[in-house]
């Protein structure tokens, strides 16, 4: 009864681990997820009031606009321009988004056909790769190796490929390997695109979680970049908004224009209250940011420290909520931690095929129920 594009997805890689969950959770095991990457720290208060006040008036009970109203747009020029010194046009250069997956997940569709090629990172965010079966166009991964700094090699995307390609995801800071990336790193890319025709999305779903002092650049912030791309945010990771669904994406004013034309015949945009509530997210104060992050430094380093103490490859991420280490196979640990251990993490090979031989750990947990993770761990032979 399925279209063919429904029998190519795969399983849809957290779907299945909640499953997992659940049948642990009924079998009596008091399992810790360190899993999925949704925080379990509370959005903060102004934002929720600001949702609350609006919600009350019955202007905003009716359709919302279709790529979001002015004061939001406005809001998010306004936070571009504070946090990375980038000039956004409000009116033309940014659309409202039901969390950035909306946008991952659409804008092939204003982009690719069949027989065009997506460049999607491998590992990566597995719906880079969906949204462009959806469609019906083919993807070539570029591999995230230890080597190169879990950075693409663009000289190694095969000649035949980059001239069919129409699209390339990038992400930093990266899920799931935490990885990070310089300026020079964007202006490279600005170059490879310029050269073969391709739009550029910059996937910035983590620049605000960041730790030790780092700052994490724009991808806009790269001569040319609004040339030949735009890029995509969310408050889900920020601002501790995950169920709230509301997103961004900015730049080129053309793409712009073509996400907007696939977003008006499939949604009706973004609940006004929850635009109310990003704004004053957006235009707020930011301490909320900076505690969460000092909050998420603790257990990275309680998950770190407790991780090498038991002789694993791993490294001190600079920004996200996500350790990556490096394991023999990724399915067979993953499902012996939960099996022995009760954790829950992620096999790397569920980002793609370069993802093999790690799993990610999302510290988006207690530090305590951290600790008690690697206690758990303790008691198995590795």
């Amino acid at each position: 009864m399925f279209a063919q594009r429904i029998k190519n997805l795969p399983p849809y890689l957290f779907a299945r681990i909640d499953e997992m969950k659940a049948k642990k959770r009924a079998e009596g095991v008091d399992v810790i997820d360190l899993g999925v990457g949704d925080p379990d720290l509370s959005t903060p208060p102004h934002i929720v009031n600001a949702l609350i006040d609006t919600a009350k008036n019955p202007d905003n009970h009716h359709y919302p606009s279709y790529l979001g109203m002015p004061e939001y747009r406005q809001a998010v020029s306004g936070w571009y321009n504070r946090r990375f010194g980038v000039d956004i046009d409000p009116d033309s250069q940014v659309i409202s988004l039901m969390g950035s997956k909306d946008g991952v997940a659409h804008i092939p569709e204003a982009l690719v056909g069949p027989h065009d090629y997506v460049l999607v990172p491998s590992p990566g965010y597995p719906v880079y790769s969906t949204g462009a079966l959806f469609a019906e166009a083919k993807t070539h991964e570029m591999p995230l190796t230890k080597e190169n700094g879990f950075l693409p090699d663009l000289d190694a995307i095969p000649k035949d490929i980059a001239k069919k390609a129409k699209l390339m995801w990038i992400n930093y800071p990266n899920n799931p390997t935490s990885a990070i990336a310089p300026l020079s790193f964007y202006q490279e890319v600005v170059e490879f695109a310029r050269e073969h025709g391709i739009v550029v999305v910059s996937d910035n779903a983590y620049s605000e979680i960041t730790f030790d002092g780092y700052k994490a650049p724009s991808f806009l912030e790269a001569d040319g970049a609004e040339e030949v791309g735009i890029e995509m945010h969310s408050l889900s990771k920020t601002y501790n908004m995950t169920g709230w669904r509301i997103g961004m994406a900015v730049g080129n004013k053309e793409v712009i224009r073509g996400l907007g034309i696939v977003k008006t015949n499939i949604d009706s945009g973004v609940f006004n209250p929850i635009q109310y509530a990003a704004i004053a997210a957006l235009n707020g104060p930011q301490d909320c940011v900076a505690d969460a992050c000092k909050i998420y430094q603790e257990r990275r380093d309680v998950l770190v420290a407790g991780l090498t103490k038991l002789g694993f490859d791993v490294s001190m991420p600079k920004a996200t909520f996500y350790v990556w280490m490096g394991v023999p196979d990724s399915i067979s640990f993953a499902a012996k931690m939960l099996d022995e251990t009760g954790i829950v993490i992620t096999p790397g090979v569920g980002f793609g095929k370069s993802g093999e031989g790690y799993v990610r750990f999302a510290i988006t947990r207690s530090a305590d129920r951290i600790r008690e993770a690697v206690e758990r761990m303790e008691e198995v032979s590795w």
